[in-house]
């Protein structure tokens, strides 16, 4: 059973301002509440329509009905499970390793598959500008599948971080030079820039290496590549050779 309150605390928890408010952020379905709880995240809650994750204590899982859960689910189509975590206290960036810098991501979706991806590569550290969307959103937390447990992030002035910064920084353009020719560093910061206008003006000014993914098609009528898309293949080269 949840209570009228309870259904509306968890539903604020979609907006960005009531997640800051209750240090608290939704996670959603088996997958990635298993990783979560895995992890060094902490549970405040987890709400189940079946018998699944009986290892978690009663006094911190309830059962309720699939029509409840519906009503809780930031999910077109509603899990099994929902659970509440405590935001973790943000980590430092250690200045050393591969790190990915996003500059005004705003798609939930690719954010999240960037996570992911950063996790696969071994990437452990991330830095977003400002205008990035929300590490907490739903939807981002979801398409991480729980990589969001393995990979620091890091909100900050981006410009002043990448100006600053001892590490070779590498970004992504469209008449950069042929990522495969490159012989890529172990070490460095890998720059991905808005969907729809790419990396600012102002931060490119404070990049000296300007890397691009060739066109291959014989038309080559295509304007660009997913923002998620392309970190993979990016990311994919800066490992080839590595030695991390």
């Amino acid at each position: 059973m949840i209570s009228k309150n309870q259904i509306k605390s968890i539903t604020s928890l979609q907006h960005k301002k009531h997640r800051q408010e209750q240090q608290l952020f939704l996670a959603e379905g088996v997958k990635v509440i298993q990783e979560l709880l895995l992890s060094n995240f902490v549970l405040e809650h987890l709400f189940v329509t079946e018998t699944i994750f009986e290892n978690v204590p009663a006094s911190l899982r309830t059962l309720i009905k699939e029509d409840e859960m519906k009503r809780i689910s930031a999910l077109s189509t509603s899990s099994s499970c929902l659970a509440l975590f405590q935001m973790p206290k943000v980590s430092k960036i250690e200045q050393k390793g591969l790190i990915v810098a996003l500059d005004d991501i705003r798609d939930p979706g690719n954010f999240g598959t960037i996570i992911r991806l950063c996790d696969w590569f071994g990437v452990t550290q991330l830095v977003c500008s400002s205008e990035t969307v929300d590490v907490y959103n739903p939807k981002v937390v979801q398409a991480t599948m729980g990589s969001i447990a393995r990979v620091n992030i890091n909100y900050l002035d981006i410009n002043e971080f990448i100006a600053k910064t001892p590490l070779p920084v590498f970004g992504t353009f469209m008449d950069g030079t042929n990522v495969y020719d490159e012989k890529l560093p172990n070490e460095g910061i890998l720059v991905l820039g808005n969907e729809a206008n790419g990396i600012s003006t102002k931060l490119e000014k404070s990049i000296k290496n300007r890397i691009a993914i060739p066109r291959f098609g014989t038309i080559q009528k295509t304007e660009s590549l997913n923002v998620a898309t392309a970190a993979a293949i990016f990311l994919g080269e800066f490992r080839r050779n590595s030695s991390f």
